[in-house]
């Protein structure tokens, strides 16, 4: 089994919530969300909230908290071979209901990819979120898949984090 311990980004400034799947091997490895350089969440983060993102990770994380942006992924631990969602078995999910309970005002939870929203659905169930809004987006993973979007189709559709965020 493969340990995710990157814990959530959470905090009383938090109005979207992002959910990944599990992190690749790179991102365990440095121990930071979005690790592997290749990936596009970075980048659309810079050019939704109209910054530059720094190359220091607790640099990176900050603007995110400023902005009201918080991060964690739907998996504690699985297996998998590789860094593939694709071959994730028997996952076990992190506890959304406490998180939800803990942070009442998150007002927007977005889910990073498909494996992330099926993961969520199947082992929390999307009541949990209550009267939040929710949606799937396009995975910003760099590995080419079956409904890869290019770069400008992800940020339009990211876009919609827009609405929850905080101006700075």
């Amino acid at each position: 089994m493969i340990e995710n311990n990157l814990h959530a980004m959470v905090d009383n400034r938090t109005r979207v919530l992002i959910i990944g799947s599990m992190p690749g091997q790179q991102s365990l490895e440095k121990q930071q969300y979005y690790g592997n350089p290749r990936n596009h969440f970075w980048p659309i983060m810079g050019e939704l909230l109209q910054v530059n993102i720094p190359d220091n990770y607790e640099e990176r994380l900050q603007l995110l908290r400023q902005a009201g942006i918080g991060l964690w992924d739907a998996i504690a631990r699985c297996e998998r071979s590789g860094s593939l969602d694709a071959t994730i078995k028997r996952e076990v999910p992190n506890d959304f209901s406490t998180l939800f309970a803990e942070y009442p005002h998150i007002q927007c939870v977005l889910f990073n990819g498909g494996k992330a929203f099926t993961v969520f659905k199947k082992h929390v169930g999307v009541d949990v979120l209550e009267q939040r809004f929710f949606a799937q987006l396009p995975s910003t993973s760099p590995i080419p898949g079956k409904n890869i979007k290019s770069f400008e189709e992800k940020i339009e559709a990211w876009s919609v984090l827009k609405t929850y965020i905080k101006e700075r």
